[in-house]
């Protein structure tokens, strides 16, 4: 079985769909999650290495100062299909939190 994404290597993967450096990634989490996730520099690196080695980014740009990572053609299909899977149990949730909604009324 496909491992399914971590948040925070989803959000990476996210925000990595245009090419940015370490600081702008953690920029566009806080943006694409309204300033309710933030990642820090060191776990960000970390799993920026764990990204790179399953080939899901790469290395775009290595200069002194930044270095400039891009998602793979890997990396989009495994986002798409964990947003297919997130949307699955986003799905489950709000079908059975409604179903449980109605069933309360039938009690009163």
């Amino acid at each position: 079985m496909d491992e399914p994404l971590t948040d925070s290597n989803y959000l990476i993967l996210l925000a990595l769909l245009e090419p940015k450096h370490g600081y702008a990634i953690m920029k566009e989490i806080s943006e694409i999650t309204e300033e309710r996730v933030s990642i820090g520099p060191a776990s960000m690196y970390t799993i920026l290495k764990k990204l790179q080695k399953s080939e899901l980014i790469r290395l775009e740009q290595d200069d002194d100062r930044k270095k400039i990572y891009l998602i793979t053609e890997l990396g989009i299909e495994k986002l798409e299909k964990e947003v297919e899977r997130r949307k699955l149990f986003y799905l489950a949730g709000k079908r059975l939190l409604s179903e449980r909604k109605e069933d309360s009324y039938d009690y009163r």
